[in-house]
């Protein structure tokens, strides 16, 4: 069984980020901010999403950056995702 996101939806799964500061310091689980970059996992097919027409411009694979405090957290088979709207998807880090 996979996850399969409708319409605009995309899951995407955070990626792992440091966990010490820039000057060598170690910080607690409290102290870190939700990491914001985040690889696609899966995409939803696009098309008439509230009367417009949306054409998906991510695929699997892509590390992209989303909005803060965005879209819907899931844990599925043990490992945490989000499941965003593409809009909420500010940019594809090349």
């Amino acid at each position: 069984m996979t996850l399969k996101p409708l319409a605009d939806r995309v899951v995407v799964k955070p990626v792992d980020v440091e966990e010490t500061s820039k000057g060598g310091i170690i910080l607690p689980g409290s102290a870190k901010e939700k990491p914001q970059v985040a690889e696609v996992v899966a995409v939803g097919p696009g098309g008439i999403v509230d009367g417009n027409e949306v054409k998906m411009l991510v695929k699997v694979g892509d590390r992209v950056i989303t909005a803060k405090y965005t879209g819907t957290e899931v844990k599925y088979d043990g490992i945490e995702y989000s499941i965003v709207r593409q809009n909420d998807i500010l940019a594809i880090v090349e």
